[in-house]
């Protein structure tokens, strides 16, 4: 049983940099024009007029804070349930955009808003979301990772 833990950490850090580099890239190329991740947070017509703005502009440092700390080790569980609970976010509205018919670009890297009907790409980005809500579910359980600024949770112990 023993072998089989010993890969865990390595795991880990592979799920630490794949999940937080994409929450890094995706908030990265949103921060630099709030108004267009504003546009793709309205294309979803989820959330009233008064949180567009403040959902459209804030959710990129968030990722971004997320892809950070994921990247470098720090508050691993936290940051992987935080990460989990955006992918679950994510999931929904694009599955809700698809059940209701719009045409819209998910607006995930940047972009967003209306797209010609047939130019979608739900099924794609619903399966990338829930590779990533993967990760952030082994990160909840296997935060323990090599190269984490701090390797090993209270209360975990690698074995």
């Amino acid at each position: 049983m023993r072998s089989v833990k010993a890969w865990f950490p390595w795991f880990s850090l592979a799920a630490r940099l794949v999940l937080g580099g994409v929450m890094l890239v995706a908030g990265a190329l949103k921060v630099t024009d709030p108004e267009t991740a504003a546009q793709a947070v309205r294309a979803y017509e989820l959330l009233p007029s008064a949180l567009v703005e403040p959902v459209g502009w804030g959710l990129p440092f968030l990722e971004i804070a997320i892809g950070l700390l994921l990247i470098v080790g720090f508050g691993v569980r936290a940051s992987a349930a935080a990460a989990g609970v955006f992918m679950i976010v994510f999931i929904a509205a694009v599955s809700s955009a698809w059940a209701r018919g719009l045409s819209i670009d998910c607006g995930c890297f940047g972009g967003g808003g209306q797209v010609a009907a047939g130019q979608t790409k739900y099924l794609q980005e619903i399966l990338r979301d829930v590779g990533l809500l993967v990760l952030a579910g082994w990160l909840w359980l296997q935060p323990v990772s090599k190269f984490a600024v701090v390797s090993e949770p209270q209360g975990v112990t690698a074995s």
